[in-house]
């Protein structure tokens, strides 16, 4: 309560002050001059004032020549015995005019005590906007008094994360069940993993199961322009979760405010760092904030302080991973619970063609097969409907309107029929799903390729193979069209990136040999802004050959390939001309013709 009174009284302050101010400004500007009294009755008897206002014992004066001024006199009764008699003979010949007594207020002060009243709601609404009357340093957590209607069997594709958190869970409905054996309930939990993976999803599950107040807050939220404020908002927001435990504090985004300290170009004693000191003491210090568990998510954990990370703090580390086959499909039963399918959808067939698609990504699939259902008039999602919504996600909505000419399109016909050649020919995992000219979104075309298994690592021949895959489009344009065009640069890119990771990150070079070049590709400034690279120019030569040497050895390969299977080539990207778009049973009908034409000249 004194925290707040003394809050109050410093706006209170702030408000006076901003009144004094702007009363001296107004005062300054709209400043008019003193006039004697005896210089008063000169003017008026020697007819030099046009216009005089009366407002109690103050006048004021127009004069002829031009200018204003304020004249104090002793009373009316007294000025009228002095200059009455003149002042009638002017008003009555019309050279003076006489404005009627006006109240001892002005307009002035009027205007004065309006603006006041201007500021003070201002200040009141704004400080009600920022949480209430505790204004800047209140916490902004919001308390969700109401038991959630998201459960954990409403989340699927995370089983290894509901289990860790269904501990917690335990801990918070029978927590003696673990004291009695000595056990510590934990002080927090961190979510990790990629975004759209449902770490706030988990979150809201785990208050829902547990039937305690739940807290909920984002990271960025605690730091403001003003020093000080945030470890305000931590001190508060521990304040209101001490009277409501066992309770659950939800903090998303947790690297907004728990980087690394000293990590700056300003210093370490910015808002930010005392925010996470302030988080640091009311976590592990020595205040008693038994009951209450921290659950924290974030993309970044990499970034975070190890202060933060220590047991005693976040005592555990929950990794929310992409989901799998079998949790794409249970993700896809989710989202599809409200919607009406056709009988001919096979949600494991779209769990299989959206390898690492999270369930954000699955969610937004569902709801986009959707739309374009209703768009087309369909009583129910189609396949075709799931596919169309796959690809405008994936790549880009289709462009219609797009006018191409024939030379582009026999350009992009080879490039795609290069793209899907190649991976039908070299990758054993992965087969071609469709291929098209069509423009979706930038691209000129795409090859769609589905692997046949999710994968938790790449070999060395797997990364050989994705690069023969890039450079499949522009080896076909070389063989085909004796020209190169700029369609390939996306490929190239990628082709690139894969060979740079080859050499720098996995140690696949057999020249510079098991060494990690890698430093993270973390872009902080302040922390290693002054250091140079862990390796040399000569070193940093050596990994451009080597790079180099990978994607010019893969693209000879590619075009031997595309040579010895000419056909083939030219089969498909006819195709791909007379039809635009071709699935994968007509793509194989090129690969039957040339197997026959073999046969047959055998024969």
């Amino acid at each position: 309560m004194k925290n707040r009174f003394t809050g109050i009284g410093v706006w209170l302050a702030l408000i006076i002050a901003i009144y004094l101010i702007y009363s001296l400004a107004v005062n300054l500007i709209t400043a008019t001059p003193d006039m004697d009294y005896s210089d008063f009755v000169k003017a008026v008897k020697s007819h030099q004032i046009s216009e005089i206002t009366v407002a109690g014992n103050d006048v004021t004066v127009k004069l002829i020549q031009g200018g204003e001024a304020n004249v104090e006199i002793p009373s009316l009764e007294t000025m009228q015995q002095d200059v009455g008699k003149e002042l009638n003979e002017q008003m009555t010949d019309g050279t003076l005019k006489q404005v009627a007594h006006e109240s001892n207020i002005s307009w002035l002060a009027i205007s004065n005590i309006l603006s006041t009243v201007i500021i003070i709601a201002f200040m009141v609404i704004f400080l009600g906007r920022r949480g209430g009357g505790g204004g800047f340093t209140k916490s902004t957590a919001r308390l969700v008094y109401d038991k959630p209607n998201i459960t954990f069997r409403n989340m699927a594709g995370a089983d290894e994360a509901k289990r860790e958190l269904e501990e917690v869970v335990e801990f918070l409905k029978n927590p003696s069940k673990f004291t009695a054996l000595g056990a510590r309930i934990p002080k927090g939990v961190l979510l990790v993993g990629s975004p759209g993976t449902g770490k706030t999803l988990l979150a809201k599950a785990v208050a829902g199961e547990a039937n305690v107040p739940f807290f909920t807050m984002s990271g960025s939220n605690f730091v403001e322009l003003y020093v000080g404020v945030g470890a305000s908002r931590v001190r508060d927001l521990f304040a209101q979760a001490k009277k409501c435990k066992p309770c659950i504090v939800f903090i998303d985004e947790i690297d907004a405010v728990g980087r690394q300290r000293g990590a700056g170009m300003g210093g370490g004693n910015d808002e930010r760092e005392q925010t996470l000191n302030q988080l640091l003491v009311e976590m592990d210090g020595f205040g008693d904030n038994d009951g209450i568990i921290i659950i924290a998510a974030t993309n970044r954990p990499d970034v975070l302080d190890p202060a933060l990370l220590r047991p005693g703090r976040f005592d555990r580390r929950v990794v929310v991973d992409m989901p799998d086959l079998k949790g794409r499909e249970a993700i896809l039963k989710v989202h599809s619970e409200n919607k009406p399918l056709a009988p001919e959808v096979d949600l494991l067939e779209i769990a299989r063609a959206t390898i690492g698609y999270s369930g954000a990504n699955l969610e937004n699939l569902m709801n986009e097969a959707a739309i374009l259902a209703a768009n087309r008039n369909h009583t129910q999602i189609t396949r075709l409907d799931i596919e169309d919504a796959n690809l405008k996600v994936m790549i880009g909505a289709e462009s219609r309107s797009r006018i191409i000419n024939d030379k582009e399109k026999k350009l992009t016909a080879y490039h795609e029929a290069g793209h899907a050649v190649i991976t039908r020919l070299v990758s054993g995992d992965t087969h071609v799903h469709k291929v098209s000219i069509m423009p979706r979104g930038r691209a000129g075309g795409f090859t769609l390729s589905v692997p046949e298994e999710d994968k938790q690592y790449t070999s060395k021949n797997e990364m050989l193979t994705r690069i023969m895959e890039l450079l499949g489009g522009r080896a076909a344009e070389d063989l085909t069209l004796d020209d190169i065009s700029t369609g390939a640069s996306n490929d190239l890119q990628r082709a690139t990136e894969i060979a740079r990771q080859m050499v720098v990150k996995y140690g696949m070079s057999e020249l510079l040999g098991p060494v990690s070049y890698d430093d993270g590709g973390e872009v902080f400034i302040g922390r290693d802004f002054a250091q140079s690279k862990a390796y040399s120019e000569k070193t940093a030569a050596d990994i451009d050959g080597e790079v180099k040497k990978i994607l010019t050895q893969q693209y000879s390969k590619t075009k031997q390939i595309l040579t010895d299977n000419m056909a083939v080539l030219n089969c498909v990207a006819k195709k791909l001309i007379d039809k635009e778009t071709i699935d994968n049973s007509e793509f194989e009908e090129c690969f039957n013709i040339s197997k026959g034409g073999e046969e047959n000249a055998d024969n």
